[in-house]
């Protein structure tokens, strides 16, 4: 792996977080992603399924942990299955975990080879009442593809089908909300690696440039600094482009006197970072594009200080969207007194101001997370107001990532430019 090594401890204390949750005479499954396939014999680099990363740190495909916290045999309690390697494997894919590898990286004692799994499973599932399943319960997933975890689900019901079965998703949507010290120094480390990047960039944007060539750069600094690449697909969204929201097509020539939309974020360690910046590509704002941006800003500003423990997503979105009405009005895009006899159910900001401010983010940028519970200590967000006024080709969004804690929150980005006369500034500077 291209990350330095995380210590242990990180996936114990998540073990132990899991067990405390399930009922007494539990079984629980999970399994690693597939490597996706292309055309022929073509596949996709292999990304690991988050939920067996944050179990067990295991980065390798066809892994299954196996939870069973009431096993009469001791060393049955946790088990990890591994592709078993050989000479041959070694030589045409380069080397896979060994056993001891995987313990140390794990915590996990009993590392077995997958060969073994099914007759291990069997003896298991006879001293259990609950088997525990995972699969992709996120409210915006596509689970058209089938996964590893959808045909285990097949088989294991099949085969077992008097047990009692039971959904890991709504734990896991718990337990991961929360991110511990270590998580969060992860997630601080993909973000000092998205700094060098944007700032890179503000030495390379000008007239002339092509959107992918921006790409280009995000890619390779991201790479330089052992991340495995962009958290999601980065948007590099020129001109009348920066007005779709997610445009990442990245093929357009950027020309003078018009505004860049960069949405990107390198993950490390599989944890993800999420940042936008708005620049202008010739290095100075208009008069109206600074205009449209300070009032972004001082929304990001004010939604910021609205990221504090007790409050929910209902009603921070509400307060945030209020923020924004008011900046629409000065800028005079909105009527004050049709806002005043507006429907609340179908806002007016909600034609330049179409999408939420923040998102949870962690080992998914779009993670894994209860969306009504009440904000806690520990839990990572996204904040990212965005105005889009097609009219003018003007799309602004500006978007860092917040820590909630005990007291005021926390921006893990706070470094990273942002004022309009600090990136006009250094995108000017000779030699930056």
């Amino acid at each position: 792996m291209k990350y330095a090594p995380i210590k242990p401890d990180l996936f114990i204390r998540n073990r132990q977080r899991l067990v405390n949750r399930l009922n007494p005479g539990s079984l629980a499954v999970f399994n690693s992603n597939d490597i996706m396939p292309t055309s022929a014999d073509g596949v996709r680099s292999f990304i690991q399924n988050t939920d067996i990363f944050f179990m067990s740190g295991i980065d390798q495909e066809e892994s299954i942990l196996v939870i069973c916290p009431d096993a009469r045999n001791e060393k049955h309690r946790e088990i990890l299955f591994l592709r078993e390697t050989s000479e041959k494997i070694a030589t045409w894919e380069g080397p896979k975990y060994t056993k001891e590898e995987a313990s140390r990286l794990s915590g996990i004692e009993t590392v077995l080879w997958t060969s073994e799994f099914e007759s291990v499973f069997r003896s298991l599932a006879c001293e259990v009442e609950h088997i525990y399943l995972n699969t992709n319960e996120h409210l915006r997933a596509d689970v058209s593809v089938q996964t590893r975890d959808d045909r285990f689900i097949k088989w294991c019901q099949s085969a077992f089908p008097l047990h009692k079965y039971e959904r890991l998703a709504p734990i896991m949507r718990h337990l991961r909300a929360v991110k511990s010290s270590i998580e969060v120094d992860l997630i601080r480390q993909a973000c000092a690696i998205t700094e060098k990047t944007f700032r890179r960039l503000l030495g390379f944007i000008r007239p002339g440039v092509w959107e992918f060539e921006i790409e280009a750069e995000i890619f390779h600094e991201f790479l330089r600094n052992r991340s495995r690449g962009p958290a999601y697909e980065p948007i590099v969204a020129s001109g009348p482009n920066t007005c779709i929201l997610h445009y990442v097509k990245n093929d357009r020539q950027c020309r003078n006197s018009e505004l860049v939309l960069m949405d990107f974020g390198a993950e490390y360690a599989n944890y993800a970072s999420d940042l936008s910046r708005t620049v202008p590509v010739d290095g100075r704002f208009t008069p109206r594009q600074r205009a449209v941006y300070d009032a972004v800003l001082r929304v990001q500003r004010g939604a910021i200080g609205l990221l504090r423990s007790g409050n929910t997503l209902k009603e921070y979105h509400k307060a945030v969207g209020r923020l924004m009405e008011k900046e629409l009005i000065d800028l005079r895009l909105l009527n004050p007194e049709e806002v005043k006899n507006q429907d609340p159910e179908t806002p007016l900001y909600k034609k330049f101001y179409m999408h939420g401010a923040s998102h949870h983010m962690g080992l998914d940028v779009h993670d894994v997370a209860d969306l009504h519970r009440e904000f806690t200590p520990g839990m990572v967000f996204t904040c990212e107001p965005g105005l889009y006024i097609k009219e003018e080709g003007i799309g602004v969004r500006i978007e860092n990532d917040i820590l909630v804690t005990e007291g005021a929150p926390v921006d893990l980005m706070a470094s990273i430019p942002v004022e309009a006369e600090e990136i006009e500034a250094l995108m000017n500077r000779q030699g930056y």
